[in-house]
């Protein structure tokens, strides 16, 4: 796993995220993406943040097989706790992040996005929560910030994806473009910010993350209680044994 944060002389601030072969993040980059995006809070100098990725996609979520392959709960709790810190810098990041979505985004990327200030994306983008398939619950708070309550049940409850064209009608992804022009697109829309006065930016932000409807910070960690209980009940660990071909769950009996 790879995070790499490249400051322009135009103040836009790029964070690239690279985990092949499809960018699940394990507890350690969770942790590197937060860092990214606190040292971006921190530096004056940044005036807006591009978080996007390398890759076929964007996000994949959790690294399953790490979790699978190792003992007790360490990664469990590790990539919850990561994932938490990771949304969270998105969202208290004291500039907007703009999210470049190139691919897929599922899982753990909804949490990244959903975040974020503002989303572009690749015309061949699509979006989903499939966390019920591998006993987990989580990113619903997120999904809820991307598409109408009863689309994003929907979308919980069955697993499926969303086409990115459909978010830019809900009007929560901002602009598409062809994938080879994503980063450009995503530049022109941060310059738009960067050319602002920052001061002005930053309070703007903090004002607007505080006239939100629901913390997001606490609706995630209630999520995450259920996973626990899953988990605790075994329930996680047969599921995600099925994805990872491993067999945690029938070392434990």
């Amino acid at each position: 796993m790879t995070v790499t944060s490249e400051l322009r002389d135009d103040g836009i601030r790029v964070i690239t995220m690279n985990a092949p072969p499809v960018n699940a993040l394990t507890v350690q980059g969770w942790y590197d993406v937060a860092a990214a995006l606190d040292e971006a809070s921190a530096d004056l100098s940044t005036k807006v943040v591009i978080l996007r990725a390398e890759g076929k996609g964007y996000n994949a979520g959790v690294d399953i097989k790490e979790m699978q392959n190792t003992t007790g709960f360490d990664a469990l709790i590790g990539a919850n706790k990561g994932c938490y810190a990771a949304f969270k810098a998105v969202y208290e990041c004291a500039v907007p992040v703009i999210a470049a979505v190139n691919g897929f985004c599922v899982g753990g990327g909804v949490g990244l996005v959903g975040n974020a200030d503002i989303v572009v994306a690749s015309e061949d983008a699509y979006f989903g929560v499939p966390e019920v398939k591998q006993g987990a619950l989580g990113a619903a708070t997120h999904m809820a910030r991307l598409v109408p309550q009863q689309m994003m049940r929907a979308l919980y409850f069955t697993a499926a994806t969303i086409p990115a064209t459909d978010l830019h009608r809900f009007g929560s992804v901002f602009r598409l473009a062809p994938r080879d022009q994503l980063l450009d697109v995503a530049l022109e829309v941060a310059a738009n910010i960067a050319d602002k006065d920052t001061r002005v930016i930053r309070a703007a932000k903090e004002a607007l993350n505080g006239i939100e409807p629901v913390d997001v910070n606490k609706s995630y960690r209630f999520e995450q209680g259920f996973t626990f209980e899953l988990n605790l009940a075994g329930v996680s660990d047969e599921l995600r044994d099925d994805f990872a071909g491993t067999d945690k769950a029938g070392k434990k009996a």
